[in-house]
């Protein structure tokens, strides 16, 4: 989709698997194990009803699920990379049957590890973990938070349990890139396909989110750089802050590390309107600290710093993780 980002995420993933129209029908059936016999046309249906509004037809559930698993195998056949059907309609889920829509939602929670890591311990009611030395994690479950207008606003998080009350959570390379992972789904599963400008990283830490996500998800776009220093009465924009160039009413990404009590995206939100006016901001951040010790809030209101990013009226929210005081510490220590 990053090689691609002209076409619909289906016509990517098909572009991925090296596979013309005819082959993917032809890949189709093998899957099926040829009790099915589609066409190349068909492909083509469901490609040009995500690209355009009113033509085309829609893929059923059932066929996204068999056309995930036949661009799976990738240009020869042999690969066995994990592909969620809710990836292939990401910037038209919208327009799919509001009962395929509910079929992609319940099998987006049941499976939420989904090409993320390990298996979402959900199911199973415990805690489990990733790679031998890094965090524990804990159960997935589904967000609503604030998003853009006819979107998608449930997202799937995970806990981060603490087994040291009191103290900082270390979080390893492995935790960290696992997040990144569940922030990118969620942008993916937005409701729409989101093109990003800028990502703005706030202090190193956000400075790595930023970096990953315009590789991974907004082909190379331009990244920022808000370096945060503290103050007397808040904090303050280092002057080696750095503000790409943009066109007018850029589409911009800020990421931040965690969001406790203190405002500072609401502060970061005024001083990037002011230098990019009309920009639409969204927000992506790690970790997000409940009010409360249980950390599956069931709503975005028991999240210490909801009000904040409401008043920071960013067009859509992205978070991968819950959090306890007094809160994470990156990988290395960043700042």
């Amino acid at each position: 989709m990053s090689r691609n980002p002209d076409v619909p995420s289906i016509q990517a993933f098909r572009y991925a698997a090296g596979l013309s129209q005819d082959q993917a029908a032809v890949r189709y059936n093998e899957v099926a194990g040829h009790q099915t016999s589609l066409g190349g046309t068909t492909i083509n249906a469901w490609e040009t009803w995500a690209r355009t509004r009113g033509s085309g037809s829609p893929p059923p559930f059932s066929s996204l699920l068999i056309l995930a698993t036949a661009y799976s195998r990738g240009p020869l056949g042999v690969a066995k990379e994990d592909i969620s059907p809710s990836d292939l309609v990401a910037e038209a889920y919208e327009r799919l049957a509001p009962e395929d829509q509910i079929a992609l939602k319940a099998l987006s929670a049941r499976n939420s590890g989904w090409n993320e890591g390990p298996k979402s311990p959900a199911a199973i009611g415990t805690t489990t973990s990733l790679p031998a030395g890094s965090n524990i994690i804990g159960p997935d479950f589904n967000l609503t938070v604030p998003t853009v207008d006819f979107g998608n606003p449930e997202i799937c998080v995970f806990t981060l349990p603490n087994l040291r009350p009191g103290n900082l959570l270390d979080l390893t390379w492995e935790t960290f890139g696992f997040g990144l992972e569940r922030i990118i789904r969620q942008i993916k599963n937005v409701g729409g396909r989101l093109d990003v400008d800028i990502c703005f990283g706030v202090n190193e830490a956000g400075l790595v989110m930023a970096t990953f996500l315009a590789s991974a998800q907004f082909s190379r776009c331009a990244i920022g750089y808000l370096r945060c220093n503290r103050a007397r009465n808040g904090i303050t924009l280092a002057s080696n802050s750095f503000y790409p160039d943009s066109g007018e009413a850029p589409t911009i990404l800020i990421c931040d590390f965690e969001v406790k009590h203190a405002n500072v995206v609401g502060y970061l939100a005024h001083e990037i309107r002011l230098r990019y006016p009309n920009a639409l901001l969204y927000f992506a951040v790690f970790g997000a600290m409940t009010k409360g010790s249980n950390l599956e809030v069931a709503s975005f209101d028991d999240l210490t710093g909801a009000q904040i990013m409401r008043a920071a009226e960013f067009s859509a929210v992205f978070i991968a993780a819950t959090m306890s005081p007094p809160g994470i510490e990156p990988p290395l220590e960043l700042r």
